[in-house]
């Protein structure tokens, strides 16, 4: 395939992408995931965000690894690393960022959520 043909075929699979649950992984927490489930001798589970009633503005992030499977899951692969949404959280999630962040100030991962109408300080949940 010649290099003009790659970035065709990268452009027509990257809505695909988008339009099976609409959240991005960034490179650096698809890394961070990865050596995560490295590390434990996990790799065949999958980074699992969804969101939950809870917390101080009505909605919360959960991210976690999950081994397990759900009826209308969406996944999607970013860096060897699958990311799982359930279809209750999709409307929630669409157009989300999970990043990974490492600084003096902070570490971990982050969600940057264009859905989010406000969120309570600790960045923990939304509305």
């Amino acid at each position: 395939m010649t290099t003009t043909e790659n970035a065709a075929t990268a452009a027509t699979e990257a809505p695909a992408v988008k339009a099976a649950h609409g959240v991005t992984l960034s490179d650096s927490a698809a890394e961070k995931a990865k050596a995560l489930l490295d590390r434990d001798g996990s790799p065949d589970m999958v980074l699992r965000i969804s969101v939950q009633p809870g917390g101080c503005s009505g909605l919360r992030y959960e991210l976690f690894f999950d081994d397990r499977t759900l009826d209308g899951d969406a996944l999607v692969t970013f860096g060897g690393v699958g990311l799982a949404v359930d279809r209750m959280s999709k409307p929630y999630l669409d157009g989300a960022v999970i990043d990974f962040v490492d600084t003096i100030e902070k570490q971990g991962f982050t969600i940057d959520n264009p859905n989010a109408q406000n969120s309570c300080a600790c960045g923990d949940s939304f509305h």
